[in-house]
């Protein structure tokens, strides 16, 4: 009996507490900078933008929500601006071990993305697209 509780102890126990350990990671630990209210500028094909964007975490901790809002002023190709909105949904997925990004967009396409790369400070993350939905063609 005393060899049974012993190999507890030593194979068993480790094991039991790593365990515990990777149950209290915070998941989001990686991307949660990016929770709050951020605004600035873009540049892009329609021109230069006011960006305003949230993001906040929701239904109990499990998503992040993105909205995005892009102004863009009038310039000699598109005299009248433009503006761009859309929502995102940020979550993990555990089974492929990976931060998944579904983005609906005004215009009606829906991106979804998976995190390709983040360097190890998390001061860089590149999302690949996985699929699009309702793309126009060309």
């Amino acid at each position: 009996m005393r060899k049974i509780i012993v190999f507890i102890m030593t194979v068993l126990m480790p094991s039991l507490i790593i365990a515990q350990g990777d149950k209290k990671r915070d998941t989001w630990e990686p991307i949660k900078f990016f929770i709050g209210s951020w605004e600035g500028t873009g540049k892009g094909e329609p021109g230069v933008s006011k960006v305003e964007r949230e993001y906040q975490f929701v239904l109990d901790g499990k998503y992040i929500f993105a909205k995005n809002k892009s102004k863009y002023e009038p310039q000699e190709k598109n005299p009248k601006g433009e503006a761009h909105e859309d929502w995102g949904i940020f979550s993990y997925d555990r089974s492929r071990r990976l931060f998944v990004l579904r983005q609906f967009h005004v215009e009606g396409f829906v991106n979804q993305y998976v995190l390709d790369t983040l360097n190890r400070d998390s001061t860089k993350l590149v999302f690949i697209t996985e699929s699009i939905e309702n793309i126009p063609l060309g």
